[in-house]
């Protein structure tokens, strides 16, 4: 056990400060203070009250001279003065004065060369549980002389007064640059303090010419290294979790002139529906060791009932990527020679698979879609486009024309095939006659693209979106292969798939510093 003096932020007086204590222990003081309770396979299970996701409303950056240039302001990187900023941080640190504080010193990123010291400093023992096994854990040696290059805060005790302290409401997630410093207020939702350090590490990455990116990878038994970015619902993690390859990292990397990295240590994994066949890794992963977050539990059995979504869909483990028997460790490996862009098109005029040009690729990057279905949300009676800049808007501080430059650079560098895989709907909308790909299907097509037998088909430009579409692929019927041909109605698939090539265009026009050739790529019809 090792003790650590914070005076140096102006922490003092606290009752102790506890140094990179071990799962178990963290674990002992976890249930000593109540904070959670044991599932029947060990796991430490948590509710984290009102809030049971992230808040993007009170996420804010500390606008300074020396960044202000640099941020891409707006809906999603929301200015606050530095004078609030060191309010709120002195209330917290007289909040945290006389209790017990948990230090976890540890690692962002596999690559030395590119890696992060990182300082998580927590009021819940349980929260610090979490971030020890999320990111990159030390030796003891590495303890020796830690000096951080960002600190962050956690204490979801204490609780902002919107009206004095300038955010939306007792929570606030606050970045500071300049400081390198972060302060999560009011939030017990620990995947905060995981998506601060991947907001840091985008903000870090790109002035050091590494491509950060929101994304899983995989790699094969020759280290052919690949990666899947999409959103929620696309498929993602069941995509890039394959028994013939080991799993880089299921959500964070960054690549480099040397390679790719994960820029975790840890997985962060979605618990609904959860099951034994379709997710054995996440479903075996869940034991001694792993954070549970608000899993109904049954109070005599200690049983979790992953079907159960009263206290949120949004339910969530945390454990070590070495929890996953197939995981590639350091979590580091070559160029990827294949890049996939998964998308769920509710509207079913996508192709299910089509290879993107370098602009196209920069393109369909940069627009991040996916659609929601009917009935997902309250008033949504339609399938609805969302677009998330570069599979990741909520976290990336800088302009969307950085990160798609770096990938430009490095499809130019390297020659990586890069893919739109549609996992969603084929042969009419959703709730109009389509019906959702099959996941076998789809696999079929992922492995087409992973081991380069989809080269050896020909392929036709999508007149609508601009795309290249394989005539045959290896384990799909061709029909399959062209969404027009799957559509009975052919004038109802024309009309849908310019409507949605029209949103891709509209959302588009927000990017006022693209490339032409960008641009041009992009659906025409």
């Amino acid at each position: 056990m090792s003790e650590l003096n914070l005076e140096y932020l102006g922490i003092i007086e606290p009752a102790y400060v506890y140094r990179n204590l071990s799962p178990a222990v963290l674990v002992e003081h976890a249930l000593f203070r109540e904070e959670g309770v044991l599932s029947e396979t060990g796991a430490l299970v948590v509710n984290t009250g009102k809030y049971t996701g992230r808040s993007p409303e009170d996420r804010f950056i500390v606008d300074q001279p020396s960044i202000h240039d640099e941020i891409a302001w707006g809906k999603v990187n929301v200015p606050i003065s530095e004078e609030k900023f060191t309010q709120i941080f002195r209330k917290m640190k007289a909040y945290l004065q006389g209790q017990e504080i948990y230090v976890f010193d540890g690692f962002a990123g596999a690559d030395p060369a590119f890696r992060q010291n990182i300082r998580v400093i927590n009021e819940m023992p349980s929260q610090n549980l979490f971030i020890h096994q999320l990111l990159l854990r030390p030796e003891e040696k590495d303890l020796e002389g830690f000096a951080p290059d960002f600190t962050i805060v956690a204490a979801p005790g204490f609780k902002c007064i919107p009206e004095e302290d300038g955010v939306h409401s007792e929570a606030a997630i606050i970045v500071n640059f300049e400081q390198k410093l972060v302060i999560i207020a009011g939030s017990q939702y620990s995947g905060e303090i995981k998506k601060s350090v991947f907001s840091v590490m985008n903000y870090v990455l790109p002035k050091q010419d590494v491509f950060s990116m929101h994304c899983s990878a995989n790699i094969g038994k020759d280290g052919d290294s690949a990666l899947f970015f999409g959103l929620s619902g696309t498929g993602k993690t069941t995509l890039s979790a394959d028994p013939n390859r080991k799993l880089i990292g299921d959500d964070e990397h960054g690549w480099s002139e040397k390679g790719i990295f994960n820029i975790e240590g840890g997985c962060y994994a979605k618990c609904i529906n959860l099951s034994k066949e379709n997710e054995p890794d996440i479903w075996n992963a869940i034991r001694f060791g792993a954070l549970v977050e608000n899993v109904v539990i049954n109070d005599d059995t200690r049983v979790l009932d992953f079907d159960d979504d009263s206290l949120t869909e949004n339910t969530r483990v945390g454990y070590p990527v070495d929890f996953i028997n197939n995981a590639q460790i350091p979590g580091v490996g070559g160029h990827p020679k294949t890049v996939i862009f998964l998308t769920a098109d509710a509207f079913g005029v996508l192709p299910p698979v089509s290879k993107l040009t370098r602009e196209a690729a920069m393109y369909h990057y940069v627009s991040g879609y996916t659609a929601k279905l009917a009935g997902t949300e309250r008033g949504i009676t339609e399938p609805q486009a969302t677009f998330s800049t570069c599979f990741g808007a909520p976290f990336l501080p800088l302009p969307a024309a950085r990160y798609a430059e770096l990938l430009g650079n490095r499809i130019d560098s390297f020659g990586s095939n890069v893919y739109l895989v549609n996992t969603g709907w084929a042969g009419g909308a959703y709730g109009k006659g389509g019906n959702r790909m099959k996941l076998p299907l789809t696999r079929a097509m992922v492995t087409a693209c992973l081991n380069g037998s989809l080269e050896n088909s020909e392929f036709e430009l999508d007149p609508i979106f601009n795309v290249l579409v394989p005539t045959t692929c290896p384990g799909v019927p061709d029909e399959v292969l062209s969404p027009r041909k799957m559509w009975q109605d052919k004038d109802a698939y024309e009309a849908t798939a310019k409507l949605l090539a029209e949103k891709f265009r509209k959302n588009f026009e927000k990017y006022t510093n693209m490339p032409k050739e960008v641009v041009e790529a992009g659906p025409q019809g």
